[in-house]
């Protein structure tokens, strides 16, 4: 997807309307707990300040459901990204209306303000086009960073696209783009695409798509229960959806014929229960206690996995291998991020797909030594299944 840029158009002296995703997580005293989210999107926010732009931002928060709810007030976030940046960030009362308007025309070059959240109005969700018009008027150009929200058609990320002519991708969005686009488009071989999560419908098109691409599939999570059904395996308790092993040995099939790689584990941490305190141990496939529940992949799996990881040249993460936020279950899904980092040094392009695998790597404390970490776990997942992302598809080619 060839998308103009903020690179591409100027700035100074005009009002730019950002959509970024500032949506982060609260704990009880109304401190951000992680504010990764805001930290992303600082370099197009740092780019149209410093070329003498004048910033509107704006994002959703939560679930507020349509109404005004404090407890989803975007005002913590303006204080956090005015430390962040070390400038002072007006903090809007809303997001729209005659008040608004009047602050933000009294921007001066290189201010900034943040509207309130977005989903304080139903109209943002069900993508209104005079909620769209209201929030188009307040800028001159057009800027979307927040990745996270870009396969829902808001009026925040579709709709404004209607009244603004110029409306680009903002650097965030940029690096998603480059690395996911290329991945599917022009993958450096050999393709290792790692897929886990506890089910098979939720990454069926997925792995279609990525069928299309790859050269090796690596599958693990409480999914593979399902595979290991189809093929007749005793699962014990583990997880398993009854109605998709007709699409499991399909697969199968579908890789065979396409001469793809599928790799199943060989063995698995089984345990009695899932809590931190459940004794754990492995066992092989084949012999898996009818009383025990499968929790995450066992040594010799996590052996192969890290071969095959280790000899790619592009490697696509989604899905954790078990149950890794209980510590005793959590190996397999250690063992794969520290193999993507040990590939990453050695050259390969790694991405992680988004939402818990994200999380994982993060709990490895590995973060930093990944190629690309996609900052939107529902859109990432669409990107993947080949899907058009509205929120992208709306930029200026």
């Amino acid at each position: 997807m060839q998308k103009k840029t903020l690179s591409d158009i100027s700035v100074q002296g005009k009002r730019v309307l950002m959509r970024v995703d500032f949506n982060v997580p609260f704990d009880d005293n109304k401190k951000i707990t992680d504010d990764k989210r805001i930290v992303e999107s600082l370099p197009s926010i740092r780019k149209v300040l410093d070329n003498g732009g004048r910033l509107i931002l704006m994002s959703h928060l939560g679930r507020p459901k349509g109404k005004v709810n404090n407890d989803y007030s975007l005002a913590p976030v303006a204080l956090k990204l005015a430390e962040l940046l070390n400038r002072p960030v007006t903090m809007a009362k809303d997001c729209i209306g005659s008040e608004v308007t009047q602050q933000v025309l009294a921007l001066n070059d290189g201010e900034v303000i943040l509207l309130e959240n977005l989903r304080f109005h139903s109209e943002e969700e069900a993508n209104d086009p005079d909620f769209a018009k209201a929030l188009a008027s307040l800028g001159e150009v057009y800027v979307n960073d927040a990745f996270g929200t870009a396969h829902r058609a808001h009026a925040s990320t579709e709709g404004v696209t209607h009244f603004i002519k110029t409306a680009v991708a903002g650097y965030l969005i940029e690096r998603e783009l480059l690395y996911l686009g290329k991945a599917l488009q022009e993958p450096e071989r050999p393709f290792v695409a790692i897929l886990g999560g506890s089910k098979i419908s939720g990454k069926i098109d997925v792995l279609e798509n990525l069928f299309k691409k790859v050269d090796t599939v690596l599958i693990g999570g409480a999914m593979v229960f399902t595979f290991f059904k189809a093929q007749g395996y005793q699962i014990g308790k583990s997880l398993v959806e009854d109605s998709k092993i007709e699409l499991a040995l399909k697969i199968i099939e579908q890789a065979k014929s396409k001469g793809i790689k599928l790799l199943l584990p060989v063995d698995v941490i089984v345990a009695p229960e899932i809590s931190a305190t459940a004794p754990a141990h492995a066992e092989m496939i084949t012999n898996i206690p009818e009383n025990l529940i499968g929790v995450d992949i066992g040594p010799l799996t996590t052996e192969t996995y890290r071969k095959e990881i280790l000899s790619a040249r592009t490697v696509l993460w989604n899905g954790p291998m078990g149950v890794f936020e209980i510590d005793n279950f959590a190996a397999g899904t250690m063992a794969v991020a520290q193999a993507l980092a040990e590939a990453t040094a050695k050259g390969a392009t790694t991405i992680i797909g988004g939402g818990d695998s994200a999380a994982a790597i993060a709990k490895a404390g590995l973060s930093n030594e990944i190629t690309h970490i996609s900052t939107g776990g529902g859109a990432s997942l669409e990107f993947l299944e080949g899907k058009e992302l509205p929120g992208i598809a709306a930029l200026n080619d």
